[in-house]
C-alpha cells in the first residue's frame, strides 16, 4: 500500500487526552480501561509501562479500544463522539439525501420526456451510490490505519494540499453553507405560506414580511444547532428524514389522487431555438443530478463510529447507507414518475410543491395543505443541522489547532449563531443567487460523481488494465466532462437571458 494512505497529521504537541479518547463498543470494557489507565503513571517501572502497551495494542487488535490519530479530534463536533452505529448512518445518510431537491424532479422530465428521463434518473442513481461505497471504503482503506474522516482530509491526500484546495474547496463549502442558506429561503418561505394557509383569506392578522420570517426561521435553527456534536442530532435527522419521507409522499398521493390536468402533455418542452433546446436538455440533466446530495457527508457520519482490526466501520456504514437510499429511491421515483403524470408540460419551473398549490389549492383541504407546508418546515430546520456540522467542525478545528484545548462552550455558540447570521445575510441580500445555482451545481457535481473515482485510484492502486481501474477512469472522466457541459450551458443560458440582479429584496424571488 502506498504511503498516502498511512499519511497522517502531523504529531501534535502533548494535550491532556480527554476521557472520551478511549472509547468501547462494549459497556463493559470501561472496567478494563480504568486498570490500564491507573497503572500507565510516570512513577511505575519501565517494564510495567510496556506490558500496559502491550495489553492496551492488544485491545486495539482485538476490536476493544478506538484509537485516534490526532487526540484533538476527540474535541471536533464530527469525531466528539464515537459511539455511532448502522441506525444512525441511516437517519444521517436519509436526512441529507434527500430534500426539496426532489421536488423538481418532474421539472426534468418535461425537459427530456418519459424514456430518456427515466433512463437518466436510474443510471444517475446507480452511479452516485457507486460513488457512495467508494467513499465508505476509502474512509478507512488500510484496517487499522489512518481514518479520513473529513472529505476535505481525504481531498487533499490525493490531490495535494493546494491543489486539493482548489478543487474540493470551493464545491464542499457549497455543498454545506451553500444548501443551509438555500434551507432558510425555502424554510422561511414555507413558514410565510402557512402562516397565510392558516389564516385564512378573511385573516385581519399583519403578516410578517419573507425577511421576518427568514428571521425567525433562522433563530430556531441556531436553537437546534447548540447540540454539541453529529451523533447527538441522530435523532434530529431521524425527524427530518421521516418528515422529507411524509411531505414527499404526500405531495405525489395527493396530485396523482385529484388526476391529470386539463389540457397536459407528455412530449417534451418545444424549444424556440435549438440553443434554447440543448439548454433545456442540459437543465433536465442537472436537476436530475443535484437531485443527489451528502456524498460531501459520508465520510463525516462514517467517523463518528469506532472503527477496530475486528469491528471495522465500514460495515454497519454500508448497511445504514443500503437502508437509506432504499428508501430514497422509493421517495424520488414516485415524485417523478406521478408528478409528471399528473402535470405534465405545465408543471411549474419550481416543481411539484409548486403544482399542488396552483392547481389544487381550493380541491384539496386546508389541513392537507397545512400539513405538507409544515413538513417541508420541519425538513429544512433538521437537515440544516447535519450540513452545518462540517462549517462549525471547521471553525472549532482553527481554535483547537491553535489553543490546543477544547473550544469552550460559549465559544461553541458564538460560532453557530454567527455561522446562521452569515447565512442569513446571504439569503436576504443575495436572493438572485437561486439563478446560479445551476452554475453552482455544475462546479460541485465532481465532489459526488468523479473525485471518488479518482480518489479510489490514486488510494487503492488496482492494476492497470483491471475492471476496477477501467471503471473508475470511465466514470470519473465522465463525470467531469458531464461537469464541464453543465457550467458551460448554465453560463450559455445566462449570457442569453441575462441575470435579473437584485439586492436585499428577498420577496421578488419566493
Amino acid at each position: 500500500m502506498s504511503s498516502e494512505v498511512r499519511s497522517a497529521p502531523p504529531t501534535p504537541p502533548p494535550v491532556a487526552t480527554p476521557p472520551s479518547q478511549i472509547q468501547s463498543p462494549a459497556p463493559a470494557s470501561s472496567s478494563r480501561a480504568s486498570p490500564l489507565r491507573g497503572l500507565g503513571t510516570p512513577n511505575i517501572a519501565s517494564p510495567v509501562r510496556k506490558a500496559v502497551a502491550s495489553v492496551r495494542g492488544y485491545l486495539e487488535e482485538v476490536g476493544h479500544v478506538t484509537r485516534l490519530a490526532d487526540p484533538r479530534d476527540a474535541w471536533l463536533p464530527i469525531t466528539e463522539s464515537r459511539s455511532g452505529n448502522a441506525y444512525y448512518a441511516a437517519f444521517h445518510s436519509l436526512s441529507s439525501g434527500i430534500g426539496f431537491q426532489a421536488l423538481v424532479l418532474p421539472v426534468a422530465f418535461s425537459f427530456l420526456g418519459w424514456t430518456w428521463a427515466i433512463v437518466c434518473l436510474t443510471v444517475a442513481f446507480a452511479w452516485q451510490l457507486y460513488t457512495l461505497w467508494l467513499l465508505v471504503k476509502l474512509h478507512e482503506p488500510v484496517a487499522g490505519g489512518t481514518r479520513y474522516s473529513r472529505y476535505m482530509h481525504l481531498a487533499t491526500t490525493v490531490f495535494g494540499e493546494k491543489w486539493g484546495k482548489i478543487l474540493a474547496l470551493l464545491p464542499v463549502m457549497y455543498l454545506s453553507a451553500g444548501n443551509c442558506t438555500a434551507l432558510i429561503i425555502v424554510g422561511g418561505g414555507s413558514m410565510k405560506l402557512l402562516f397565510s394557509i392558516a389564516c385564512g383569506e378573511a385573516c385581519l392578522a399583519h403578516p410578517l414580511t419573507a425577511v421576518e420570517w427568514y428571521v425567525v426561521f433562522v433563530c430556531v435553527a441556531v436553537l437546534l444547532s447548540q447540540l454539541p456534536n453529529l451523533n447527538s442530532i441522530a435523532g434530529v435527522s431521524l425527524v427530518g428524514a421521516a418528515a422529507a419521507v411524509a411531505y414527499c409522499t404526500m405531495i405525489w398521493v395527493v396530485s396523482m389522487a385529484n388526476g391529470r390536468v386539463a389540457g397536459v402533455s407528455y412530449d417534451p418542452v418545444k424549444a424556440a431555438s435549438e440553443v434554447d433546446g440543448a439548454i433545456g436538455i442540459l437543465n433536465g440533466l442537472g436537476i436530475i443530478a443535484f437531485a443527489f446530495r451528502g456524498h460531501n457527508l459520508v465520510l463525516e457520519i462514517q467517523a463518528t463510529m469506532p472503527s477496530t482490526l475486528k469491528h471495522p466501520s465500514h460495515v454497519p456504514m454500508w448497511k445504514g447507507v443500503k437502508a437509506a437510499y432504499l428508501i430514497i429511491a422509493l421517495c424520488l421515483y414516485p415524485v417523478a414518475v406521478g408528478g409528471f403524470w399528473a402535470y405534465g408540460d405545465q408543471i411549474p419551473a419550481n416543481g411539484i410543491l409548486s403544482a399542488l398549490y396552483k392547481f389544487h389549492s381550493r380541491d384539496v383541504s386546508r389541513m392537507v395543505l397545512g400539513l405538507t407546508t409544515l413538513l417541508v418546515i420541519v425538513n429544512c430546520l433538521t437537515t440544516s443541522q447535519i450540513y452545518a456540522m462540517p462549517v462549525f467542525d471547521n471553525m472549532e478545528a482553527g481554535y483547537v489547532h491553535k489553543k490546543n484545548r477544547p473550544c469552550p462552550w460559549w465559544l461553541r455558540s458564538g460560532f453557530r449563531a454567527f455561522f446562521g447570521a452569515v447565512n442569513l445575510l446571504i439569503a436576504v441580500a443575495l436572493p438572485f443567487l437561486s439563478e446560479l445555482a445551476g452554475l453552482l451545481g455544475g462546479i460541485s457535481l465532481p465532489v459526488t460523481l468523479a473525485y471518488p473515482c479518482f480518489m479510489w485510484v490514486a488510494i487503492m492502486k488496482p492494476a492497470k488494465g483491471t475492471r476496477m481501474w477501467y471503471t473508475n477512469w470511465a466514470l470519473g472522466s465522465l463525470g467531469m466532462g458531464l461537469s464541464f457541459v453543465l457550467i458551460v450551458g448554465n453560463l450559455w443560458g445566462l449570457v442569453e437571458k441575462g441575470l435579473h440582479v437584485q439586492f436585499f429584496k428577498p420577496a421578488d424571488f419566493q
